[in-house]
Formats: structure tokens, C-alpha cells, sequence
């Protein structure tokens, strides 16, 4: 028997969960950080929701801690690196407010294009405007859902009983997933284009904020409606307002802001505005599945089995740790090259070990690729544990192989990634203790991964090459930290990977891809 402390207030029936699998469990909320750090030596598990701060003199007084579970998604209250390096599980619950959350963008989206607020309020001052509230139909409009998540998923499922067109944005699900959702894929300049109104679920990364930014709004339909019930900066607001005001947009819902709550921003007051103050999760139903979820992930790692979202890295054994761990770094930037190399629709992945490492269990190398490959997938926290279990989720095909024998290198771990624009392979190990990438297809290097931004170019191999890409960055204040060229032949076509210091502004890298003799530039950003 264990004991639990829950120390933020969740549904009974979470509670009542730990209680029936025979575990002693005190609740005891609103403690003050001092009163913390003193009864939490006496406690196995400890269950929080966002207000307990999990800070590492709380992890360290924690003596007998096996797990803390947090009941929701962020975990941003609790040290993880604290609960790592004590070997605590940190576990989450990122699924329990899915529905709820599809549900709140449907009853946005109804309530926008029904004018229900604004009618509501006018018949409060004892008004009967029935003419200046005509709204518009969702049957037969296009329905643009950016991000084919779990919360993505649901809405399409939803939408298609109001028989609209759905166009979807997710470059990591296969087409055969969209096609089962009924969701016609495109890039994500064409589904602005097209669609009458344009819903988001996506987490926020450097990537993704400001998703719908200045050339987004340029591409809109006149009349256009936005939704966002997933993160606050996924919209640049001031440009929203302003296609308000102008009539671009004709209308926006907003559950979500770029700061929480939004004091006096401006979007908030426009009568052409539907907002609420973030009640994506806030159903009475969500809340208890949240509790259970969490209930039993905590119950999972209190009885030694794996829980299935175990936010930071599992534990390895150590005689495996000691051949294995350098690699995983080496698989995970891998993953994260190959997938922004890689153009079109994401359909499958290829992992293959080979050398001596292929003699291990290297499925901890292969769940590390995945987890590079899908970082930016999902706002949920991509780790070792959950990265297989997302794949599968997503219907994306993943082929394992191992090749015992080798071939330059003693050991090497490649990473193929197949999408709607061919294949790309990415191939990598490690070197006086960091990774290295030693090929991109069919070109040979030799690459220290240290950088965080890289340029990849594909050119003719000529001369003053190097240099027209060092001048342009040179122009534009980007420090260059190496340069390495890898060709089949001279004169051929050949590969540049330049590793940056600075992020690479849009304009510079289409000087560098417009520079005569360079066939293609993609930057990464690792």
C-alpha cells in the first residue's frame, strides 16, 4: 500500500480511483510551500493540477516519491529535470478534455455564424432586431481545419454531420488517415484560400506562432470566419482586428490569447467577436475523465508497469544505457532533420540500426527518431514513452531493420522519411561523444550537430558556390559556425549544409534559393 497525496483539487471520482486499488490517499489542497516541503517525505505518489508548484526542493524533501501526476496537460509547474535525475515519473493527462474541447469549437463556430451573442445581448436591452442578426449556414461551406490532432480529428468528425467540406493542414498524418475523416488534404496556403471558415488546433512552437500572420490574412476569403480554441499566438491579433474592422474577416471566436486574461485587447471588445476565457477543458465531464486518467497513470507506475504518458524519459538499464545513449540524441535530431527535409504529405518512416548497436533491443532508438519526427506534431510533450504510441495513433507506417554487419561506420542509425514529395534518408552517429550527420542520401559528410539552425542547399557544384552563400548571410548579420559540402562528382549536383547561429529571416534564405546555381534551400532548425 502507498501513499498519495492530492494536493490540487480533482473530480472525487479520480480520487476515489486510488482509494479502491487499496492505496492510503489524503487530500489536502491549498497547502502553502513551506507546509509542502514538509509533509511530502511521507508520501510514494503526489497528484496536482496547475497551482502546486513541484519545484526541486520539493522533489528533493520527497524522499520516497515514485511519481507525481499532474491532472491535465501542462506540466510547466514541475521540475522535470529534478524528477528525472531522482527517478521520478512525471505523468500527465493530455487526452481527458479532447471532446469537450471539440465540442466548444463547434458550439463557437454555431454561435458565430448565428450572431447568438450579439442577439442575445440585444434582446437583453429589450430590443427586437431580428433583421440586423441574419446569419449564414454551415452546410456546404468549407470548414479549414488546421491541425489533425486528436481535438482536429474530433471537429472533423463533427463537422461532417453538417455536411460541410472539410479541408485539413497536418503534414504528419498519412493521407489514408484524412481520407477516413473525410478530410481533403492541402497545403496550408491553398486550405486559407478555400475555406469559409478556418479552425485551429495546433500546439504553439517557435513554428507555429503567428500561423495566421500577414501573408495568411492576404490569402483569405473576403468574408471569412476564424476559430481558435487550441493556443493563444497561433493568430496574430493585431492583424485579426484589423481584418475585422475592414471587413476581411467577418467574424472571430476566440477562447484562447496570446496573454491570459487579455486585459485590454482590442479583439475583445469588436462586436464581431465571440470570446471565452479559455473553457476549452471546462466541462464537468472532462474534469472527471481527467481525474481517472491521471488516477491510473499514477496507479500504473506504482505498480511497476509502464504508464502510457510518462512525460519525461523512462528509465534504461544500465548495461543498455552504456551502448545505447549515446545514440539517442543522434535518432532524435535525425528525426527532427529528416521530417523538415522532407516535402508533401508525411506517409511513412523507415528506421534502420546498424553495427554493433543492432545487436541490442534498439527500441528506445527507434522511439527517439519518432519523438524528433513528431516534437512538433502535438501540443502534448513528445518523450520516449508516448512517441511509438502517437505514430500509431496518427496511422503513420513504421518500419523497423537492423543490419548487424555495418558498413563505414561501426554503428549508424538512419532515418528515411517518405512523403507526398518522395523520400529523404538522414543518416547519423556519434563521434568523440556528439552526433554527427555522415549522409543525406546520396551525399557523404561529415557533420558535428551542434548548431541550432542549418541551411541545407542543393547546387551545382561550381565554383563560387560557398561563397555567394556566405556573402548573402554575411550581408544580413547571420554568423555561419561551419560549412561542409558533400558531392557525387565534381561539377555534379552537390549538397552545402551551412550550421547558423542565428535563425535565418524568410527573405534571406529566398536570396540564397533565387542565387543562380542553387536548386533548393530549406533551413532546420534543431
Amino acid at each position: 500500500m502507498a501513499r498519495i497525496l492530492v494536493a490540487d483539487p480533482i473530480a472525487q471520482e479520480g480520487v476515489q480511483r486510488l482509494i479502491d486499488a487499496n492505496h492510503e490517499v489524503d487530500v489536502r489542497t491549498g497547502q502553502k510551500p513551506d507546509e509542502l516541503l514538509k509533509t511530502i517525505g511521507d508520501y510514494d505518489a503526489l497528484v496536482v493540477r496547475s497551482e502546486t508548484q513541484v519545484t526541486e526542493d520539493v522533489i528533493n524533501a520527497g524522499q520516497r516519491l515514485q511519481v507525481v501526476g499532474r491532472a491535465g496537460v501542462g506540466v510547466d509547474n514541475i521540475d522535470l529535470d529534478a524528477a528525472t535525475c531522482r527517478g521520478i515519473a512525471v505523468v500527465n493527462a493530455p487526452t481527458g478534455n479532447t471532446i469537450a474541447a471539440a465540442e466548444h469549437t463547434m458550439a463557437l463556430m454555431l454561435a458565430l455564424v448565428r450572431n447568438i451573442p450579439q442577439s442575445d445581448a440585444s434582446m437583453r436591452k429589450g430590443e427586437w432586431k431580428r433583421s440586423a442578426f441574419v446569419g449564414v449556414e454551415v452546410r456546404n461551406k468549407t470548414l479549414g481545419i488546421i491541425g489533425l490532432g486528436k481535438v482536429g480529428s474530433e471537429v472533423a468528425r463533427r463537422a461532417r454531420a453538417f455536411e460541410m467540406r472539410l479541408v485539413g493542414y497536418d503534414p504528419y498524418v498519412p493521407q489514408e488517415y484524412a481520407r477516413n475523416l473525410g478530410v481533403e488534404l492541402a497545403d496550408l496556403p491553398k486550405l486559407i484560400a478555400e475555406s469559409d471558415i478556418i479552425t485551429i488546433h495546433t500546439p504553439l512552437t517557435d513554428s507555429t506562432k503567428a500561423l495566421l500572420g500577414k501573408e495568411q490574412f492576404a490569402l483569405m476569403k473576403p468574408g471569412v470566419r476564424i476559430i481558435n480554441v487550441a493556443r493563444g499566438g497561433l493568430v496574430d491579433e493585431a492583424l485579426l482586428e484589423e481584418a475585422l474592422q475592414s471587413g476581411k474577416v467577418a467574424g472571430a471566436a476566440l477562447d484562447v490569447f496570446s496573454s491570459e486574461p487579455p486585459g485590454d485587447l482590442t479583439v475583445v471588445q469588436n462586436l464581431k467577436a465571440v470570446v471565452t476565457p479559455h473553457l476549452g477543458a471546462s466541462t464537468a465531464e472532462a474534469q472527471v475523465e481527467v481525474a481517472i486518467q491521471i488516477a491510473d497513470q499514477v496507479l500504473a507506475i506504482l505498480e511497476n508497469k509502464p504508464a502510457l504518458h510518462t512525460v519525461n524519459a523512462p528509465y534504461i538499464p544500465q548495461e543498455v544505457h552504456e551502448v545505447l545513449a549515446p545514440y539517442i540524441p543522434v535518432a532524435t535530431i535525425l528525426g527532427k532533420i529528416g521530417i523538415q527535409l522532407a516535402e508533401g504529405q508525411l506517409e511513412s518512416v523507415t528506421l534502420t540500426v546498424s553495427g554493433g548497436i543492432a545487436e541490442y533491443d534498439t527500441s528506445i532508438l527507434n522511439a527517439a527518431a519518432l519523438m524528433g519526427l513528431l516534437a512538433n506534431s502535438t501540443e502534448e510533450r513528445v518523450n520516449l514513452v508516448n512517441a511509438p504510441v502517437l505514430a500509431r495513433q496518427r496511422g503513420l507506417k513504421v518500419v523497423e531493420q537492423k543490419d548487424i554487419t555495418g558498413d563505414h561506420h561501426a554503428n549508424l542509425v538512419s532515418v528515411e522519411v517518405h512523403s507526398g514529395g518522395g523520400s529523404v534518408m538522414v543518416a547519423g552517429t556519434t563521434m568523440r561523444g556528439e552526433p554527427h550527420l555522415v549522409q543525406v542520401d546520396e551525399y557523404n559528410m561529415d557533420v558535428a550537430l551542434l548548431s541550432p539552425y542549418m541551411l541545407f542547399t542543393t547546387h551545382v557544384d561550381q565554383p563560387g558556390m560557398i561563397g555567394r552563400v556566405g556573402t548573402l548571410t554575411g550581408e544580413h548579420d547571420i554568423n555561419i559556425s561551419f560549412m561542409e559540402v558533400g558531392r557525387v562528382a565534381p561539377r555534379k549536383e552537390a549538397m552545402m549544409v551551412v550550421g547558423l547561429d542565428d535563425a535565418l529571416p524568410p527573405k534571406v534564405r529566398d536570396l540564397i534559393a533565387n542565387a543562380p546555381g542553387v536548386t533548393s534551400a530549406i533551413v532546420v532548425h534543431i
